[in-house]
């Protein structure tokens, strides 16, 4: 069933509105999968915060246009799955990478992040970003280090001297 001319404006702004929002944006072909699969994934990217579009070719480019995305619009062809990231830019990435383990039917062909299109083989990096909240924890850790390295450090010559008097002690005791 064709697309009235309404219809393909409501889905240019729905995919614009994606677009400028996300972080990052992974095109897939889907050719093979079912119904069930797809829904599948859309359950699973609704959990994890990506939005999945499928739309003509066509109505994709124009959607990107004058966005981050703009640079994928040369490259698409055939039927594309797109997923954004609206949370953090690794998210839907795993989830591409993810669903694509267990359903080798689902083929990455794009993947643009920061304005910048890379090759489908990029996926695999893009998907080992931490979420936000591991990169705060790592961030605290980062920052935790160096203090808990001076307590240590203050507190060895201590440490120390009680391990002597201990070993004093016990040699004492044996004899």
């Amino acid at each position: 069933m064709a697309l009235t001319l309404e219809q393909k404006k409501a889905v240019v702004a729905e995919v614009a509105d994606a677009a400028a929002k996300a972080h990052s944006a992974i095109a897939a072909e889907y050719r093979g999968l079912t119904v069930e699969e797809i829904t599948e994934l859309r359950v699973k990217a609704r959990e994890s915060g990506v939005i999945l579009k499928v739309a003509k070719n066509t109505l994709v480019r124009r959607a990107v246009e004058g966005t981050d995305y703009a640079c994928m619009a040369e490259e698409l062809t055939g039927p594309l799955l797109f997923a954004f990231s609206m949370e953090d830019p690794g998210a839907a990435a795993r989830l591409v990478k993810d669903f694509s383990k267990s359903n080798p039917k689902l083929v990455t062909r794009l993947v643009a992040i920061g304005g910048q299109l890379h090759s489908a083989e990029q996926l695999g990096k893009l998907a080992e970003l931490p979420t936000l909240d591991q990169a705060l924890a790592i961030l605290m850790g980062v920052m935790k280090a160096p203090i808990e390295k001076l307590v240590r450090t203050m507190a060895e010559p201590h440490a120390k001297m009680v391990r002597t008097v201990a070993a004093v002690r016990d040699s004492k005791q044996a004899a």
